[in-house]
């Protein structure tokens, strides 16, 4: 029985991975080539695993008779590549999971919204009295819940990367918020590919699963047509009525699963388009559990959205500052400035992924009153919205750039943070520039 396991990868999930292993009975090494950090290191001397930092130890590795790889790895990696030329099987830690898995699970993915919606759908899970657990890219390592909990339900937030390595796994109920192209350097720049990446989440479903999705994205709808889906389908839609499924106009939003529930648009948390179809998402996979609709709608109406994404801060003389240092891409940001409701000074900038800022210039026109951007190179920046808004200013810290913010903005408008890049250039990451704009707003 003396299975060997490699783990690749000591962050959350790797370490968790490894305590479900060596319960069931696994031979497990842990080998990370960066540096672990100490907690994980204490954790992984504790439990008495084999580990090394900073180097693979290729050939025990390539000996190994599953190898679970951290999401962050791409296929592209040397050792990859001669594992893969060995037939080593390899996985992710969902997917290892999901072999010891007793429980149900609600699964979502999506390039944009799936944090939100996933801590959305948990909140209302939990509200109901339902024993959920919380995990993949948010919460707690799933593997190690597997191994130390006893729950009946998980709701799962899964990229494209964790999906690529899941083969067996079978969703209960599938979430896809919406496609559009990211990340398109681990994929040969083919869109193809991410898509089918994503619509992975489908894999292994029966016709007693349920496939909820957004029913106005172009990319998904086209591949839903060409595609044979075995689960239920359950789209959400802001532009078409839904029989089963969920939608909304100006005034209300309404779900059709096991009777209909309504309720105004007004009373969300969270506000903005793109929140709206969150909300029917979450919505509409609580609705399939049965799950009391007041219940549902007093979900919706109490949530408070994840740090740093569209995150209120404070009012300042009746300036209103939101912090979405989340938004490392151009296409959050889109979001972002389209649920903006007053004139908005917009703080943006950082490291460029590529970006193509012509998407957002009818929206920055609109919405926009003046730019302050917080880079190290903003010349990109400056040259697209030139001409587009009068007032576009430079900051090269978040004390810099929240106090242009306020000489900026007036009473009832607002200061957004919604970077659209990468925060290398001047922070550690998102978190810490969401941190210091917060700490910089606190202190005006």
């Amino acid at each position: 029985m003396n299975k060997h396991i490699a783990i690749l990868g000591a962050g959350e999930s790797g370490v968790g991975a490894a305590i479900l292993a060596k319960k069931m009975g696994w031979n497990v090494f842990v080998s990370d080539f960066g540096a672990i950090k100490d907690e994980f290191k204490t954790e992984l001397t504790e439990n008495g695993f084999e580990w090394e930092e900073g180097k693979h130890s290729e050939e025990r590795i390539l000996n190994a008779d599953l190898v679970i790889k951290s999401p962050g790895i791409p296929d592209k990696a040397p050792l990859i590549k001669k594992l893969r030329e060995k037939g080593v099987k390899i996985i992710s830690e969902i997917e290892f999971g999901g072999y010891y898995l007793n429980a149900k699970t609600i699964a979502i993915t999506g390039s944009n919204g799936k944090t939100t919606t996933t801590m959305l759908t948990y909140h209302i899970l939990k509200k109901a009295g339902i024993n959920v657990g919380l995990a993949g890219n948010v919460g707690k390592s799933f593997a190690k819940q597997i191994a130390e909990e006893n729950f009946d339900w998980y709701v799962l937030e899964l990229s494209s990367f964790q999906l690529d390595d899941m083969f067996d796994f079978r969703a209960d109920i599938a979430i896809l918020t919406n496609i559009t192209p990211d990340h398109l350097d681990r994929y040969n720049y083919e869109m193809q590919n991410y898509v089918d990446s994503k619509f992975r989440i489908l894999q292994n479903q029966t016709n007693n699963d349920w496939f909820i999705y957004n029913f106005d994205d172009p990319i998904i709808q086209a591949e839903v047509e060409k595609r044979l889906i075995n689960a239920k389908t359950a789209p959400f839609s802001l532009v078409k009525e839904q029989e089963v499924g969920g939608f909304a106009d100006e005034q209300q939003i309404t779900i059709n699963i096991n009777e209909q529930l309504t309720m105004s648009i007004h009373d969300l948390a969270l506000k903005g388009k793109h929140n709206t179809q969150n909300s029917l998402a979450s919505g509409i996979a609580s609705r399939i559990l049965e799950i009391r609709k007041e219940v549902v709608r007093e979900s919706l109406e109490d949530f408070v959205n994840v740090e740093h994404r569209l995150e209120f801060v404070a009012k300042v003389h009746g300036i209103e500052f939101i912090n979405d240092s989340k938004a490392t891409n151009v296409n959050s940001t889109w979001f972002a400035l389209e649920s903006m409701e007053q004139p908005t000074v917009w703080i943006v900038g950082g490291v460029d992924k590529g970006n193509d800022y012509s998407e957002l210039t009818d929206l920055v026109r609109d919405k926009v009153k003046a730019i302050i951007c917080l880079g190290v190179d903003n010349k990109k920046l400056i040259e697209s919205f030139t001409g587009v808004v009068d007032t576009i200013v430079e900051a090269r810290s978040a004390m810099e750039a929240v106090a242009y913010g306020y000489r900026l903005a007036k009473k009832d408008e607002t200061v957004l943070l919604s970077p659209a890049c990468a925060s290398f250039d001047l922070f550690e990451n998102y978190e810490d520039r969401g941190n210091q704009f917060k700490e910089a707003v606190r202190s005006l």
